[in-house]
């Protein structure tokens, strides 16, 4: 019986130390070490804008908009959070870096492959070296065997590589927040637009509906002799502007509706008519809300992943720089017969380990570095930018919560004065003290200051749906 083979002591010796020499020097990874930049130096410690004069709330879910207490809102943003294709694609792109990030992390294991092949050859007789007669001519080899290649992560190349697609990743999900973010405030920007719209025509229709009324009493008192024809023109006139802006608003909603269904990834949608005046106001956050919140944002996180990334890619370029190790590796059975492929005689194996290091290549390894340095400032700047910008944006919400939420009162006021001097000018045409005129010029006030109001609300809670977008969505308590 033969004996089987195996690997030289001195072999196996020389192999372990190498392996374990590489494994120390494998701890240490070249290029900077990621540290977070104070992106807020230059920032006040608190928002500059103080709150409007409503009920202040000390926390703020992500789920904002169900504070605005309608169902049907509520609704919509959850089909256009479950099925936009905007957030489709983002979640195929949170897919698409997820698998990048395992493509990568596989560099570090080593790849190991299966051979097996079988061939059947003829040699010649008649060539300048013949065979010795009793050698087959024909002559049949099989097989069999596991190669491995693995390169040895000395210098960090392949962690550093790692590192860089697992924030490229992370910032993937950030990006898809950010987009349900802006998802979500938009589908309900739209939807207060519809209610504002609706809001318009109810109070037009009002008003249409009122002058149509007088419009029939000013031609009848034509024909009793108490009116003159120029009254009756001035009430048709003014009759036909309020229908003709009654159509124009109902043109308008019909395209907000649209809109709105095209959000929601809904083509056809219908939205049942409702009042804008009857949504609650959101609360805002207290005065001195304090700016580091704008780190919640996910578009300043992304801004992160991206400097984590261009930060680690630093690393990859520099460790080409320095040799590269690879250990190879053959383990198998090769026999003429097939019957004797896994006997003892037939085991083959190798081991090996090579080394490259570039010796000249024009500087292109220098300027590879240089780049990403290059690139890693960029976003850096990005990053910081980011910062200033989700401040900015911040305070912009502030303002408008603020002033369109003082402006409310003295609108109201303009409103209820206008519907009081409507009905006075109203009663003094019926006792023939004014003209007709008079009661045109107080129905269009009343007309506009109303119409006023809604739109300010309307401004009012836009301001708070930037707000929530500003803030990333919400905000916590201290």
């Amino acid at each position: 019986m033969m004996r089987r083979p195996v690997v030289p002591p001195f072999a196996v010796r020389r192999i372990v130390g190498a392996t374990l020499t590489l494994a120390v020097l494998a701890g240490c990874a070249v290029g900077p070490d990621y540290q977070r930049p104070d992106a807020r130096l230059q920032l006040p410690e608190q928002y500059v804008a103080g709150a409007a004069r409503v009920a202040a709330s000390p926390a703020i879910a992500s789920n904002w908009w169900t504070l605005f207490g309608d169902p049907q809102l509520d609704e919509l943003v959850r089909q256009a959070l479950a099925g936009s294709p905007d957030a489709l694609i983002a979640a195929a792109r949170i897919e698409e870096a997820d698998a990048l990030l395992r493509q990568v992390d596989a560099a570090l294991l080593p790849q190991v492959d299966g051979n097996v092949a079988s061939t059947r050859s003829h040699v010649s007789r008649t060539t300048a070296t013949p065979m010795p007669a009793t050698a087959p001519i024909v002559r049949d080899n099989t097989r069999f065997s596991l190669t491995t290649a693995f390169e040895l992560d000395v210098w960090g190349k392949l962690r550093r590589a790692s590192e860089a697609a697992r924030a490229q990743a992370l910032g993937t999900r950030y990006a898809s927040e950010t987009v349900s973010l802006s998802l979500a405030a938009t589908v309900v920007q739209a939807y207060l637009n519809l209610r504002a719209l609706d809001a318009q025509l109810l109070v037009t229709a009002d008003s249409a509906s009122s002058q149509a009324k007088s419009a029939r009493l000013t031609r009848t008192r034509f024909e009793g002799g108490i009116a003159s024809q120029l009254d009756v023109q001035q009430a048709e006139g003014a009759l036909a502007s309020y229908t003709a802006a009654q159509l124009q608003l109902e043109k308008n909603r019909a395209l907000a509706e649209n809109l709105l269904g095209l959000l929601v990834g809904q083509p056809g949608l219908t939205v049942a008519p409702g009042d804008l005046r009857q949504l609650p106001v959101p609360p805002v956050p207290p005065a001195g809300l304090p700016s580091d919140l704008l780190e919640a944002r996910p578009d300043v996180r992304q801004a992160e992943s991206a400097l984590i990334a261009a930060n680690a890619k630093i690393g990859v370029a520099k460790a080409a720089l320095f040799p590269s190790i690879t250990l190879t590796g053959s383990l198998g059975r090769e026999s003429k017969d097939l019957s004797q492929l896994f006997s003892a005689p037939s085991a083959i194996w190798s081991f090996g380990a090579g080394l490259t290091q570039p010796i000249f290549e024009g500087g292109r390894l220098r300027a590879q570095v240089d780049q990403v340095s290059a690139q890693q400032k960029q976003s850096l700047e990005s990053y910081r930018k980011s910062v200033q910008t989700a401040f900015r944006e911040v305070n912009d919400a502030l303002v408008g919560v603020r002033r369109s939420g003082e402006a409310e009162d003295a609108y109201a006021t303009a409103m209820n004065a206008a519907r009081r001097s409507l009905q006075l000018a109203q009663a003094r045409y019926d006792g023939g003290y004014s003209p007709y005129l008079e009661v045109l010029t107080a129905q269009r006030s009343a007309n506009d200051a109303t119409l006023a109001w809604v739109q300010n609300r309307q401004a009012r809670l836009v301001a708070a749906v930037d707000l929530f977008k500003a803030l990333g969505g919400g905000w916590k308590g201290s």
